[in-house]
């Protein structure tokens, strides 16, 4: 399917269709059992280079991406606590803390608060969004990876048809539960929400200066996609955006 977004954004990568599934694609990327890697990575590498990557239980490639991938949780398994982990550190034997807390009893708290989801699928398969169908490629959640402009675009379009209310949120969390762990919780809601990502500081050390990510589940997708005739788009407000934009490469997917 070809999103009309990507184009009108100008999109330079591909928005990436994240599928639960139980089946395998051929000739997919795919992190070697036990290897370390990075979910958010691999993203970076699919919407940039239009293929198709998949993970499963064994190949997650840190604990962070077993529960930000609805693989359920390993964080009972961190040496010294996932809680000192992400905060001061344990001491001498033990990761250093990230610091990403002020104390490990906050740590523990936002832990505990996290929607863990151990969805029964065999698989979690990242493909372009123009690949991507309503068959047996039926996506759970689609991704954008965007800058400042796109982003503001997307969250003005977020509410465009919908009543008042949140529809964005930016929860601090690994990049990965930003891809699917945070969106998927989204799924079976009225108004589903989506959800900014690539924020934590290790994901920056990743991402580009400009790039974030913007995760809706498929439902809200089809929405935004469906809303951009007649929206603020095509207006002259949004073709003076679009003019600072024309240096970009070409939006993804524009020639499908």
């Amino acid at each position: 399917m070809e999103s009309r977004l990507a184009r009108e954004l100008r999109m330079a990568h591909h928005p990436v269709a994240v599928q639960l599934t139980d089946r395998r694609p051929d000739g997919a990327l795919q992190f070697k059992e036990g290897a370390r890697g990075c979910v958010v990575q691999m993203l970076y590498a699919v919407a940039a280079q239009g293929r198709t990557a998949v993970f499963d239980r064994r190949t997650v490639g840190c604990p962070g991406g077993f529960v930000g991938l609805c693989f359920g949780s390993v964080y009972d398994r961190m040496p010294g606590g996932i809680e000192y982990f992400l905060s001061t550190g344990r001491g001498e034997g033990f990761p250093p803390g990230e610091r990403y807390f002020k104390s490990p009893d906050v740590a523990k708290a936002w832990v505990d608060q996290l929607p863990i989801t151990d969805v029964p699928r065999e698989f979690v398969v990242f493909r372009p969004v123009s690949e991507a169908d309503d068959t047996d490629k039926r996506p759970d959640i689609v991704v954008f990876t965007v800058g400042p402009d796109q982003l503001a675009a997307l969250v003005c379009l977020a509410g465009y048809d919908r009543p008042p209310g949140e529809h964005v949120a930016m929860p601090f969390g690994a990049g990965c539960h930003s891809i699917c762990l945070l969106p998927y919780r989204e799924v079976a809601k009225e108004y589903p929400r989506a959800i900014v990502g690539a924020i934590d500081p290790t994901v920056r050390t990743m991402a580009g200066p400009d790039v974030l990510t913007f995760s809706v589940p498929y439902s809200m997708y089809i929405e935004l996609e469906s809303n951009v005739p007649g929206s603020f788009l095509e207006t002259h407000t949004w073709a003076k955006v679009r003019e600072r934009q024309s240096a970009q490469s070409p939006p993804a997917g524009s020639e499908g």
